[in-house]
This record gives structure tokens, C-alpha cells and sequence, in this order.
């Protein structure tokens, strides 16, 4: 069993959801912020979730506020957000951090497995994405500039 699954998350409405919930699916972690120039990514993500999501892919969405403080929102006023403005229906979990002593485990976890440029663990900003595969090892990272769309390519040998 994939590290990842072993791990929990605290969704968007309090309850700690473990990965393991989601094993066996192709995933695609993202940390997201509603305040960004990457922020209409948000339509590209759900779809997706819609296009692929009955094949057995889902979206993560994890609101960061570490880059810019384009995240500033509380739980509620960004699920609200991302319903009313982009008819999300992917998972939301509450804000974490991806960077430094406080990144959430699930970041720590993604950056270990898939480095990014020159080595580097750390995120660089908002819409970061990790292509996680049915066994969980991570099997892409993507740049924020990467549009959703683009990654579809990748995501169809995983399904």
C-alpha cells in the first residue's frame, strides 16, 4: 500500500477524511487558492472530474494561503466560492500549508516522490499539480502555468 494512503486530510467541512477513501483512483492533488491569476483553473479541474470521474479519476483541492495570501477565506466562504463561481463537485479540504516546517504530510509526501525543477521540493505557487496513479505513487508533477486540459494526455493511460 501506497505512504499516501496511509495519510489523513481534514475536509472543508471539519471531518478527517484518510486518502485511503480514495485508493484505487487516479488522482490529481492540487493546492489552490481563490485569489490567483491561476484561480479560472478551477473550470478546467471540474472538467475534468466530470469528463473522467466515472472512470475512477478525482480531484483533490487543498486552499493554500501560503503564496501571495491569495487564499485569505475561511472553510465555508471557499466551498462557496468554488460552488457558486466554478460548480465544483471534486473534494475540498480545509487550507494547509504545502511549504516549510508546517506543509501538510499529503505535500510533504508528493514533494518526496516528484521533485520539482532541479531537484527542488519545494512549491513554487498556487496550482501546483501532482498526477497521483490507481497505486498511489505519484506518477507527474505540473507547473501552475500547466492548464488542466493539458494533462489530460497523462491522466488517460493511469485510468
Amino acid at each position: 500500500m501506497s505512504e499516501l494512503y496511509g495519510l489523513t486530510a481534514r475536509r472543508n467541512d471539519g471531518r478527517d477524511t484518510p486518502l485511503s477513501e480514495f485508493q484505487g483512483q487516479v488522482l490529481l492533488i492540487v493546492n489552490t487558492a481563490s485569489r490567483c491569476g491561476f484561480t479560472s483553473q478551477y473550470a478546467g479541474l471540474e472538467a475534468l472530474q466530470r469528463k473522467f470521474g466515472p472512470r475512477g479519476f478525482q480531484v483533490l483541492a487543498f486552499p493554500c494561503n501560503q503564496f501571495g495570501g491569495q487564499e485569505p477565506g475561511d472553510e465555508a466562504s471557499i466551498a462557496s466560492f468554488c460552488s457558486t463561481k466554478f460548480d465544483a463537485t471534486f473534494p475540498l479540504f480545509a487550507k494547509v500549508e504545502v511549504n516549510g516546517a508546517g506543509a501538510h504530510p499529503v505535500f510533504r509526501y508528493l514533494k518526496q516522490a516528484a521533485p520539482g525543477l532541479l531537484g527542488s521540493e519545494g512549491i513554487k505557487w498556487n496550482f501546483t499539480k501532482f498526477l497521483v496513479d490507481r497505486q498511489g505513487r505519484v506518477a507527474g508533477r505540473f507547473a501552475p502555468t500547466t492548464k488542466p486540459e493539458a494533462i489530460e494526455a497523462s491522466i488517460l493511460p493511469l485510468l
